[in-house]
């Protein structure tokens, strides 16, 4: 059965679930400071679904501490702050300047850059993929768990065509990327099986 990671009752909730991890007080706080300003720039975006925006950041926490383990608090700090400059006005330098060089690198390998002058969308976003088979392994943790939250609940997102070409592009991009992390090539080796159907008018895409 697919796991699910759930945030919706709020960083409170899922605070409380670090503390049963033993992530240090001095790293919570950290934390306490990288999602107020992640809520602060994010403000009242939603995603596809309806749900708040911080609700995302807060399942990729979720996922990296419960499910892979991790307490690096930097890495942490960028799996809150991953969508701020992709998402918001935000800049990378007020990134920098408020949570260090680290983080600011990480959030940076996650981001994906706006189109070049004569380069289309879809050409900007199959380079930002392709760079991702070079990102450092933190970032690619970052980056492994923040599409496990976009596509675990696949099924909601409004568009159907959104969900084929999304799960499609997870399938041919990002499953690759699992190879030497064995908890995330289980999990997405199980969400092939559960949301293979959403790919169902082309036929290969489930045997690829």
């Amino acid at each position: 059965m697919l796991q699910v990671f759930e945030a919706a009752a709020g960083w409170s909730s899922v605070r409380e679930r670090l503390v049963r991890r033993r992530i240090a007080d001095r790293d919570l706080a950290s934390l306490d400071e990288a999602v107020e300003f992640a809520v602060r720039w994010h403000a009242d975006q939603t995603r596809p679904a309806g749900e708040p925006y911080v609700e995302h950041l807060l399942e990729v926490v979720c996922v990296l501490v419960e499910a892979v383990g991790t307490t690096d608090i930097d890495v942490l700090r960028a799996a809150v702050l991953h969508d701020v400059v992709e998402d918001t006005e935000c800049l990378l330098e007020n990134v920098r300047e408020r949570f260090g060089d680290r983080v600011a690198v990480l959030v940076d390998w996650v981001t994906k850059p706006v189109p070049s002058e004569g380069q289309t969308g879809e050409e900007a976003r199959a380079a930002y993929l392709t760079r991702l088979r070079t990102a450092p392994p933190d970032a690619l943790l970052v980056k492994l768990a923040d599409r496990l939250s976009n596509v675990q609940r696949l099924d909601t997102h409004p568009r159907p065509e959104k969900r084929r070409s999304y799960y499609l592009e997870t399938v041919h991009s990002i499953v690759p990327l699992t190879q030497s992390h064995p908890w995330f090539r289980q999990w997405y080796a199980d969400w092939r099986d559960a949301f293979g159907h959403v790919a169902v008018d082309n036929p290969d895409a489930c045997s690829q």
